[in-house]
Order: structure tokens, then C-alpha cells, then sequence
């Protein structure tokens, strides 16, 4: 062990010597110079002391295994619960509130009679109109048999058939006013909130109710842009409601939006929910969308993987050589890594299913280094 202490000692002085002129580029070609000079001495004396030299000399790693496997890579966005049937009826004409006929929590069918305003004014029109169209047809019929026995003028007839028309026109008109004073369901639901009240007045600016059906409600999350050529319709998702304590939900993509909103550089994505008894609107939920799938993934844990000053990436392999371990360095190229994995594919060969990676510790290493395991 002295020629090691030697060594050591001698790269202790010359780092100690270097002053501040000296660059770092130059440092570093020396230290590597110095280890490539340790490891040639420690292979030395490996071949001397065979039984407990490795022990002595090798630098402590962790080592996991490079393996084949299912590589899955997810994405997780926040999301927000929506339904396109959550609406606030207004009255469309002002008046004086006569009835309301629904309660709070009350399912209600489409068309439904919900509140009743007060129209007396239209419904006494109304009877007014109806009993000149009465006297109308009236004189039209009379004008007509007139005028089929030659006793009476066309002009008579005309006129006679304009004021029916006129008044039958009017008539519409006045049913279809009168309608504004009844507010009905505009499809299927549930009455969520009553803001009406017998005798209060009601006007198109004031809300009357809450109308919600959540039946079917769709989850969307804004998306980073950078991911929008990795998503499509159709791709599972899973939905996690922490209202819900965390349940968890799956879903697909139902669309992909087709606009970036210019301030966060991002696009909408939207699941779509039929069916559904327990989700309700302005609920949070966490979007996880699972983006790509390889079920022949080369993998190994992601704290193998290292970078050069080049900003290439490498791993250190543990090969058995002689009874030892040494570390081999192989370039890989990483094609995605999530939750602790990375999936990579070999830029120089050498690195198979199986193989012994270094995991811990690997920072610092060199090429052919001597290594002890955890």
C-alpha cells in the first residue's frame, strides 16, 4: 500500500503547488492524469495481493440492474370540474312574482312550469283580441257569402280577410309575451338554488334560480405547450378528486384544444364524463395523462445517469474483470424518465439487460476505477 500512499501524496502536493495563473481546464487534465497513474498502480498491485487488494482499493458505489421492461410516462396537470348545463334563469319580462312552484333540490323536467310572474295585463289583451277575431271571422264569412252570391265587392272581402289576419297576428304576439311571464326548465335537472320570492318583483337582470344538471361534466386542464404533439384523442387519463379523498377516476381525452393562450403558453385538454352521480362543478381535480407507454423498454433508476461537460449522458457500467470490479463508462441517450426510471437506448453499445449500473456514488468516478458494492 505505500506506492498508493506515494501517489496520493504527490497529487496532494502538486494541487497545493498549482497557483492561481493556472486554469481549471488544466487542473482537471492533471487529476485525470493523476487517477489514470492510481489506477495503473492499483492494478499493480491487485496482481500482488489478489485476496484483499479489491477491498482495499475500491471505491464504495450502489449498484441497481439495467432491465427490459413496461416504461410509462405520465403527466400531471391541474384540472377543474365543468358542466355546460349550470345556468342562472332570469324572467324575461319585469312584473310581480305570483308563484314559485319548485323547490330547492326538486329534479324538474324540460319545459316544466318553475315560476309563475304576474300577466294579468297580457291575459285581459288577450281576451280582448280574442273576442274581435270572434266578430272578425264573423264579418269575413258573412263578406264571403256575399261576395259568392255576387252581392258583395272584392274590396269588401279584402278588407274584411286583412282585419282577421291582422288580429290573429296580434293575437300571436300577445300569447308569445305573455309566455315571458312564465319561466320555464330549459332541459332536464335538478333546482340547485331558489333566489325567487312570492311578491318580490322579478326583472331580466335579477336571477331567479340556479338550474344545474351534473349528469355529464367534463374535466379540463391547461397543458403545457411543449406537450401538445405527444397528446391525442382518446389517450387514457386518470382523474383524482382530493375532495373525494383522492378517488380516483378514468377517463380519455375527449378534444384537444386548438388555441395557446399567449401569456402561460398553454392549451386546453378536456375529459368527458357521462353517467356521473358524484362530481360537481368548480370541483378540483389532478389530471394524470398518461402520454407514452413502451412495453420493450430498456431501463435503469435515474440516478445512473450522469452528465459530461459536453452535456452527454452516460452511465457507469460495474464489469467483473479479473475477480474485480471496474467501472466502465457507456453513452446512452435518455428517452424519457418519470417516477425514478429512465428508458434509454445506447449510443456505443456495451450496455445489456442485466448489467450492473452504478447508481450511488457514481459521480466522480473515472474509467476504470476499482469499485466495492454496498
Amino acid at each position: 500500500m505505500k506506492i498508493r500512499v506515494v501517489v496520493l501524496a504527490a497529487f496532494t502536493l502538486l494541487v497545493v503547488a498549482c497557483n492561481t495563473e493556472n486554469s481549471l481546464e488544466d487542473l482537471k487534465s492533471k487529476r485525470d492524469s493523476l487517477k489514470k497513474e492510481l489506477a495503473d498502480v492499483e492494478k499493480a498491485i491487485l496482481k500482488l495481493d489478489t485476496v484483499s487488494a479489491t477491498e482495499a482499493i475500491g471505491l464504495l458505489v450502489g449498484i441497481d440492474t439495467a432491465r427490459i421492461g413496461v416504461f410509462v410516462h405520465k403527466i400531471d396537470v391541474q384540472g377543474n370540474i365543468e358542466t355546460d348545463r349550470d345556468v342562472l334563469l332570469n324572467a324575461e319580462s319585469g312584473g310581480l312574482i305570483r308563484a314559485v312552484l319548485v323547490k330547492e333540490g326538486q329534479r324538474v323536467s324540460k319545459g316544466q312550469v318553475l315560476i309563475q310572474i304576474d300577466a294579468d295585463v297580457i291575459s285581459s289583451s288577450i281576451q280582448e283580441v280574442q273576442t274581435a277575431i270572434e266578430f272578425a271571422e264573423y264579418n269575413y264569412n258573412k263578406q264571403k257569402e256575399l261576395f259568392d252570391q255576387g252581392l258583395g265587392s272584392e274590396f269588401q272581402l279584402q278588407q274584411a280577410k286583412n282585419n282577421l289576419d291582422n288580429l290573429k297576428s296580434r293575437m300571436s304576439g300577445l300569447k308569445t309575451q305573455k309566455g315571458k311571464f312564465v319561466i320555464t326548465a330549459p332541459f332536464d335537472g335538478v333546482v340547485d338554488q331558489v333566489f325567487a320570492r312570492v311578491g318580490a318583483m322579478a326583472g331580466p337582470q335579477a336571477p331567479v334560480l340556479r338550474l344545474v344538471d351534473n349528469r355529464e361534466i367534463k374535466v379540463l386542464a391547461d397543458v403545457s405547450e411543449r406537450l401538445y404533439s405527444r397528446l391525442s384523442v382518446g389517450m387514457p387519463i386518470e382523474v383524482q378528486i382530493p375532495s373525494l379523498k383522492d378517488s380516483v377516476i378514468i377517463m380519455s381525452i375527449s378534444q384537444i384544444g386548438n388555441y395557446i393562450h399567449p401569456t402561460n403558453r398553454t392549451f386546453r385538454v378536456q375529459a368527458l364524463l357521462k353517467n356521473n352521480r358524484v362530481l360537481l362543478p368548480n370541483m378540483l381535480a389532478r389530471m394524470t395523462i398518461t402520454d407514452y407507454t413502451n412495453n420493450e423498454a430498456l431501463m435503469i433508476p435515474s440516478d445512473a445517469v450522469l452528465r459530461d461537460r459536453n452535456n452527454l449522458s452516460y452511465v457507469f457500467v460495474a464489469r467483473n474483470e479479473n475477480g474485480a470490479l471496474v467501472a466502465r463508462r457507456m453513452d446512452v441517450a435518455v428517452v424519457e424518465s418519470f417516477n425514478g426510471w429512465a428508458e434509454i437506448k445506447l449510443v456505443n453499445g456495451g450496455l445489456e439487460a442485466g448489467n450492473a449500473v452504478v447508481v450511488k456514488g457514481a459521480r466522480g468516478l473515472s474509467e476504470g476505477d476499482f469499485l466495492r458494492t454496498i
